[in-house]
């Protein structure tokens, strides 16, 4: 699965105690994600976590590398 993110991406994480489950959803006019974890998928979670912050400094680092040499 591919999802683009978009400037307008909005992000909700809704717990469901009753069923125990998690859903971290991403949502833009283009597209709609939803990850459910349960107990036991903390880990994976926060690995995720980890990535999108390094994925995130790499996209700082192309701004700043583009709005040098523009």
């Amino acid at each position: 699965m591919t999802a683009h993110l978009a400037e307008d991406t909005s992000t909700c994480v809704a717990l469901f105690a009753a069923d125990q489950f998690v859903s971290v959803r991403l949502d833009s006019h283009a597209m709609g994600l939803s990850l459910i974890a349960v107990p036991g998928t903390a880990d994976v979670l926060r690995s995720l976590a980890v990535a999108a912050i390094e994925a995130a400094d790499q996209l700082d680092h192309l701004a700043a590398s583009t709005e040098v040499t523009a």
